[in-house]
């Protein structure tokens, strides 16, 4: 950890103190890592979690004792925790504003105490201890090498196992891989980054100078160099404040506001402190956020800029499309001019100079800097020449032209611009960044061998070029060295281009080579950006089945980002790859006994793994059904071949998350393949099978075709094999999703599936924890079951996980835990391990899913708790927080806090209290809703807040009685017992039975006194009842 915080964290200037954490995003994305790690810590690594640090962490805090609760010892000023070191003393100790904490454990629970403010915590904590890694393991672990760990691991066998060096050893093992992991995050944080120059600077302002003056449509009035001077790099800043990485300060007068004093940085744009009027001199230090650039800055400060500039951008897009359109006719007349002759040695040796990339350096003050701008600018010059010339460069009769390959380039890029992917690729689809060999590199041989096989295949007859494409597969192509080196030399391109020739050799060695090299991320791209994807598209029409079986695995590697995928489908690849499911019917060559021929199965199989690469995007889903795939999926699924079925299974597993598949997929009855297959030996199709039994189970029918199968006892055995953790995850889903069904859960507990989940509650990762818990979820539906989770000791490590951050675990605990706390030693239970403060405290969850399941888990808690009103009454705020949630937009929120306020409301005193928090106007606000559910709900509500005070009559004055009378036309049941009650209590009011009147409730509530529910028959004919004697009483009044 203390390599990422010295190298990676941008503190400020220490002088003689001690410096501080800057206000970057990167030093923000740093601590949110750090408190990450921290706050999973306990329940990740419980036993390293009690290890206690050599020295405690010591800091300034803001925290207060009072916010300290159970488990500290609490006064006014101070506050301990009750968890001891051997010597007696707190491993957290808080003594107004200093604190110290001696484990992870205590700093897990300090960052839940600090809640919203737990970053500030975690930067006080980090400025005060500039190495924790020392304070922590001591001075021994303050540099970990490689070579001295393994010799302490070594010492140990030796002199014997001390376990306090052991623990140390794992905890430096954690910190080493955080730090790793921080300084992963860090790069890839700064390479999003702009890194600015003083060249885009001075671009921006000389075109700001151009439109600005006193006019009307001027973006502003003036802007001008605080200084005049330009030293040689560019920078008009002092060279003292050059080294912090600034180039120059600028004065901007906008129209509608003061005179800005700017500072602009290779970091980017901010407001400073302006120009000081006695000395003159400029106050350097940052007075707000940094933008990107000039323009974003300034369109931020000043409405009138923002709106003068949006004019002035849209003349010069429509001044730019002109002259584009009048050049193109041009471009098109010089393209037809025959090239030149060009030197080949002097080409082949400029190729290695084009690959280089231009690596951005933090800008550092120097004489040479304008020099480096030059060199790269003439760098990229010399790169699109050199393009130029490629293109005109005549190739051999097995090639065709370059120019070609860029021409389909720009098509499909035209394309691209136009049709839309799915909105759910994964974030392993994005494209990584282009990397080239260095051209001063020390390169391997290897690298010049290949350079001299690609001049062979340029300029070779159709023997050499066959010669040139075995003997370049002589090479490990697997290697990164090769891969690139085959790309930086115009390999790739030739590699392409003899795909469009018509001799079969040629296509044959040349797809070999790129099914190899495509593996590399970088390659995969540069195949779309030359145009290779439509060619190999159109060989899967050929004849021959090796070359079918090689374009199709290609594609099928290349095939792994989102803008690949996309030009797969637009030329037509999708059913192209689908008819070759089916090939022994539709093949040239004489058929075969079986379609399980050998080289029919490898036809089927490369086009399954090119479908399966394809199928990662909505619409190639869509066009894999619409091409007839699903049919012939199921029909390559009852085959024995494993290495067929695993791409089989994988295409259904990832077509399976669309509705129209999982009607298909139980059309035609693939259900019961999956279940047989998950008895296989091999764990990978164990996974897709179980991964696709996951994504249909959503469906009731198929729920019921996994139990008639067979399918529950091999999915409740595969669960004592934890090793293989995908497959874990992949098995506890689909046990999750068909636990929703009650005869599944009965079948579960008959082969002790419920034990075997409970244990698999600790040491495993969240995707595993999601699913597992998800399913006791659902399996503690049952009575039994709970029983079966309580004596397993499945409570604590349920409400464990109530502290994590996961939003889709957070939202399956919180129903685990409100199932179990339906049974009353669960409850007890619950309550003892704080668990029901932590579920009100995910009441302030951002996510509304979490808000409303913890909602939803607090109704049986209050209901079942032993003295509830008081437990409720003892969080601090709690019902303040309740009511608030009121104001919520969300439908299952709301339902879920009303049914919550239902069970609060039990408690005279607390309904007291919410009355007092504005509970009546809330409720009366929700009562014109549609939604039967948040209806049936808010009626209860309503109905046990009328029983304080003159509730009932403020229901009447918010108008919320005339809705809750339109509720009794609902087709719900429940809804009707909701509001019959409801309205019983209102009727208790003589203006409230007036309005029910007037809204033709009697006759509606008529019809539910004859209902054989009982509970809707009273509370219908109380209501009557109470509106029939108000008009008695009335008519006597009116004749007395």
């Amino acid at each position: 950890m203390g390599v990422a915080l010295t190298r990676s964290a941008q503190w400020t200037a220490a002088g003689y103190g001690t410096g501080t954490l800057e206000t970057t995003p990167l030093n923000e994305a740093l601590l949110t890592e750090i408190v990450t790690f921290v706050e999973s810590f306990s329940y990740n690594y419980p036993q390293e979690a009690k290890f206690v640090f050599v020295e405690p962490l010591t800091w300034e805090t803001n925290l207060e004792p009072s916010a300290f609760e159970s488990g500290y010892i609490v006064s006014e000023t101070t506050a301990k925790s009750e968890e001891v070191d051997e010597s007696g003393q707190p491993l957290l100790f808080l003594s107004v504003p200093q604190i110290a904490v001696r484990s992870f454990g205590q700093l897990s629970q300090l960052l839940a105490v600090a809640k919203d403010t737990k970053l500030k915590e975690a930067q006080a904590c980090i400025e005060a201890n500039r190495d924790p890694v020392v304070k922590i393991l001591g001075s021994d672990y303050g540099t970990v090498q490689e070579d001295t760990t393994a010799l302490n691991i070594l010492d140990n066998f030796i002199t014997g196992y001390d376990h306090e060096s052991h623990m140390k050893r794992k905890i430096a093992i954690l910190l080493k891989q955080l730090d790793l992991h921080l300084l992963n995050h860090s790069l890839k944080h700064i390479s999003l980054e702009i890194c600015l120059n003083p060249v885009n600077f001075k671009k921006d302002i000389e075109l700001l100078q151009r439109l600005s003056g006193r006019g009307e449509e001027t973006v502003l009035e003036s802007i001008d160099y605080t200084s005049d001077y330009e030293f040689s790099n560019g920078c008009r800043a002092p060279p003292w404040r050059q080294i912090q990485g600034e180039i120059c300060y600028v004065l901007v007068k906008p129209h509608d506001v003061e005179t800005l004093c700017i500072t602009c940085s290779a970091e980017g744009v901010f407001l400073n402190g302006g120009k000081v009027e006695e000395e003159g001199e400029i106050d350097y230090e940052r007075k707000g956020e940094i933008y990107k650039d000039l323009v974003t800055f300034l369109k931020e400060k000043s409405p009138v800029f923002s709106e003068n500039m949006s004019k002035q951008e849209v003349r010069f897009s429509e001044q730019q499309q002109k002259e584009h359109n009048e050049e193109t006719p041009k471009k098109e007349e010089s393209k037809r001019m025959p090239g030149t002759n060009v030197d080949k040695n002097k080409l082949e040796k400029n190729q290695i100079n084009f690959g280089k990339t231009l690596m951005t350096k933090r800008l550092e003050p120097s004489l040479n800097w304008r020099t480096n701008v030059d060199s790269k600018d003439h760098k990229s010059s010399s790169k699109d020449t050199q393009e130029e010339k490629q293109g005109k460069h005549e190739k051999s009769s097995a090639s065709v032209s370059a120019g070609r390959a860029q021409l389909l380039r720009k098509g499909t890029e035209k394309i691209e611009e136009v049709v839309s992917e799915s909105s759910s690729e994964s974030e392993e689809d994005e494209e990584p960044p282009d990397h080239r060999q260095e051209a001063n590199a020390d390169l391997p041989s290897e690298y010049w061998q290949i350079q001299k096989l690609v001049k062979y295949l340029k300029g070779g007859n159709q023997t050499a070029t066959v010669i040139a494409l075995c003997s370049m597969r002589d090479f490990n192509l697997a290697q990164e060295t090769c891969q690139l080196a085959i790309r930086d030399v115009g390999g790739l391109e030739v590699l392409i281009n003899l795909l469009d020739t018509e001799e079969v050799k040629c296509k044959i060695g040349s797809l070999k080579i790129l099914k190899e090299i495509s593996y590399n991320p970088q390659i995969r791209r540069n195949i779309v950006d030359l145009g290779g994807l439509p060619i190999m598209v159109n060989i899967l029409d050929s004849p021959y089945k090796t070359l079918k079986c090689l374009a199709a695995e290609t594609i099928a590697n290349v095939a792994k980002f989102k803008r690949a995928r996309q030009a797969v489908r637009q030329h037509g690849g999708i059913t192209k790859l689908v008819a070759l499911l089916d090939c022994a019917q539709t093949s040239t060559e004489p058929a075969q006994s079986s379609l399980y021929e050998t080289r029919d199965v490898e036809v089927a199989r490369c086009g399954a793994m090119a479908l399966w690469s394809c199928s990662k995007s909505h619409s190639n889903k869509e066009a894999i059904r619409k091409a007839g795939g699903i049919p012939l999926l199921a029909q390559l699924l009852k085959t024995s071949h494993e290495n067929m079925l695993i791409p089989v299974v994988g295409t259904l597993q990832e077509c399976a998350s669309e509705e129209n598949y999982r009607a298909a997929i139980k059309a035609e009855r693939i259900i019961e393949n999956l279940v047989k297959n998950l008895n296989s030996e091999n764990e990978q199709l164990q996974e897709h099978c179980a991964m696709a039994i996951y994504q249909c189970a959503e469906d009731e029918e198929t729920r019921d075709l996994v139990r008639l199968h067979g399918g529950l006892k091999p999915l409740a055995s595969l669960l004592n094999n934890t090793d293989n953790k995908e497959r874990l995850a992949a098995v506890t889903g689909a046990i999750w999703k068909c636990s929703i069904s009650k005869e599944n859960i009965i079948k579960f507990r008959e082969y002790k599936a419920i034990e075997t989940l409970v244990g698999l509650l600790t040491d495993q990762p969240e995707e595993v924890l999601v699913n597992v818990v998800g399913a006791l979820g659902e399996c503690c539906q049952e009575h039994e079951n709970r029983i079966i989770v309580r004596k397993c000791g499945g409570i604590q490590p349920l409400v464990n996980l109530l502290v994590g951050i996961n939003q889709a675990l957070l939202v399956n605990v919180t129903k685990a835990v409100g199932a179990c706390a339906v049974e009353p030693e669960s409850m007890t239970i619950i309550d003892r391990l704080d668990g029901v403060r932590l579920l009100w405290s995910l009441l302030k969850n951002p996510h509304p899913d979490v808000k409303a399941s913890a909602a939803w888990a607090l109704c049986p808690c209050i209901e079942n708790a032993k003295d509830a009103g008081e437990m409720v009454r003892s969080f601090v705020g709690g019902l303040e927080l309740v009511v608030n949630l009121l104001k919520s937009d969300n439908k299952e929120v709301l339902a879920s806090v009303c049914a919550a306020i239902t069970n609060i409301a039990k408690d005279q005193e607390n309904l007291a209290v919410i009355t007092d928090h504005g509970v009546v106007p809330l409720l009366s606000k929700l009562a014109n809703t549609n939604n039967d559910k948040l209806r049936r709900h808010l009626a209860e509500a309503v109905s046990r807040c009328c029983m304080w005070g003159r509730n009932r009559v403020a229901f009447g004055e918010h108008k919320a009685v005339a809705p809750l009378v339109r509720y009794l036309k609902s087709n719900d049941t429940n809804v009707h017992r909701a509001t019959a009650q409801a309205l019983y209590q209102l009727s208790e009011d003589a203006d409230n039975c007036i309005t029910m009147h007037e809204n033709g409730a009697v006759k509606l509530l008529l019809d539910m006194v004859g209902s054989p529910d009982q509970e809707l028959q009273e509370a219908a004919a109380g209501c009557i009842s109470n509106i029939r004697r108000l008009a008695l009483a009335t008519e006597k009044a009116r004749y007395t």
